[in-house]
């Protein structure tokens, strides 16, 4: 059986059906090969390097700034460090939600099926990244970075009402972000051996992740009626500005011993870093529009948080 999407520029996707079933019983074949747990496939008693950043100078949010130019190399560590662990931070804030929304999605479902098992799965290695982030941002002396209380009342509201193809995009939203940018330090020999190794971790079991909330969208997204699709992109668009404007919190400046209210206007103004999230976002975009959830007012939302 065949799904048939049309966007609103027009264009037509068709993509086969793969069964729920089906799908989720290859995702526990996989995990079932390659795995980690985190807890003893990292060094944690290793010294942390003096001299190697805490992610790939180009992905943080000052490269290409004149404040970058004026800081030392010491403040750049520092800050790429700080930055890793905001990063990191937010990422357990999203994997909490993402858990929450898992369980209440498969909540009266048959156990013994495989996409039941799945879900727990997937649950699962959320449980472990999120305890490997936090052991991260400890290993390296930084606080528990976290989006503001407002931020995190709206999240507690999308766990408890996200649904249908809207939470599996959120999901995606998330986790490609993440997947781009940490493709790019895993192999950056600049890079603490700490946050390649948590990265390439976090890109094998996401991978997973990825496709099943992918399969999940294209198999939910055409029994939405117009209002129920206005709804869901505007959801979409919500959390993937919230997301991306929380990735660096305003924190990791005063770690390096900058001056705060000029990093952040830096970074805002800061034209690199918009299209490192550009890119990071390609794929993700393309994605969503073939299936429908980027579309109409959505859009502005998108491209205030510099994702298109």
């Amino acid at each position: 059986m065949a799904t048939t999407l049309t966007s609103d520029r027009g264009t037509t996707q068709t993509k086969a059906r793969v069964d729920r079933q089906e799908i989720s019983a290859r995702l526990l074949r996989s995990s079932a090969k390659k795995s980690y747990d985190p807890v003893v496939d990292i060094d944690w008693d290793a010294e942390v390097p003096a001299d190697l950043y805490g992610l790939s100078p180009e992905w943080s949010s000052l490269y290409g700034t004149p404040l970058w130019d004026e800081m030392t190399d010491e403040q750049r560590i520092t800050l790429t460090v700080h930055e890793y662990c905001s990063i990191s931070g937010v990422g357990i804030w999203f994997e909490v939600l993402l858990m929450q929304l898992v369980l209440r999605d498969v909540y009266g479902d048959d156990p013994a099926q495989p996409h039941f098992q799945w879900a727990l799965t997937e649950i699962a290695d959320e449980c472990r990244h999120s305890v490997m982030f936090a052991r991260t941002a400890e290993k390296f002396g930084a606080p528990s970075y976290q989006p503001s209380a407002k931020v995190l009342r709206l999240g507690k509201t999308f766990a408890a009402k996200g649904d249908g193809p809207a939470a599996y995009a959120a999901i995606l939203v998330a986790e490609e972000i993440l997947d781009i940018f940490q493709r790019d330090l895993m192999k950056d020999e600049r890079v603490q051996p700490l946050t390649r190794a948590t990265s390439q971790i976090h890109v094998v079991e996401e991978a997973r992740h990825m496709r099943f909330a992918r399969e999940e969208i294209v198999r939910r997204t055409p029994s939405l009626n117009r209002w129920q699709l206005h709804r869901h992109r505007t959801v979409v668009a919500t959390v993937a500005a919230m997301v991306a404007d929380n990735l660096i919190q305003p924190g990791v400046y005063a770690a390096a011993g900058l001056d705060v209210d000029r990093a952040v206007a830096a970074a805002r103004a800061n034209e690199h870093y918009a299209a490192k999230l550009r890119d990071a976002t390609t794929g993700l975009v393309d994605f969503l529009r073939g299936v429908g959830l980027i579309g109409g007012t959505s859009e502005k939302l998108w491209k205030r948080a510099r994702l298109i």
